[in-house]
């Protein structure tokens, strides 16, 4: 996890997006990775998880793979029910649903492919 924020220093950079993006890029790309490792490969220090970025125009692709067994999206409960106000946990596809600019489950949820536009 601690490589992440180096990892969105390097793509502002390369990309040259200001720091509100960054803020949020960071975000995204914390929740994203931390899943991968918590529940895609849980746990398990022999999987890895695969962090690949492209830039088309003005909009930042990044992909996060996992080697878990992947997961179905739409079983997710819903953050935002009176009953899941004050669990622990639960928002982290929420919350990179709210800040990225698109989000593709792909590869049986196994991989995000997530945009964001740099140009706002």
């Amino acid at each position: 996890m601690e490589r992440v924020e180096l990892f969105v220093e390097e793509l502002q950079q390369w990309a040259g997006f200001d720091d509100d993006n960054f803020s949020r890029i960071l975000l995204v790309l914390s929740e994203a990775v931390n899943n991968a490792i918590t529940h895609g490969n849980r746990q398990d220090s022999g999987k890895k998880v695969f962090i690949n970025a492209g830039l088309e125009k003005d909009i930042l692709k990044v992909s996060i793979r996992d080697e878990g067994e992947g997961f179905d999206p739409d079983s997710l409960a819903d953050p935002l029910k009176d009953e899941n106000l004050l669990k622990e946990g639960g928002r982290g596809v929420y919350l990179i649903k709210q800040y990225a600019d698109d989000v593709q489950f792909l590869k049986n949820g196994r991989e995000l492919a997530i945009s964001f536009r740099l140009d706002e």
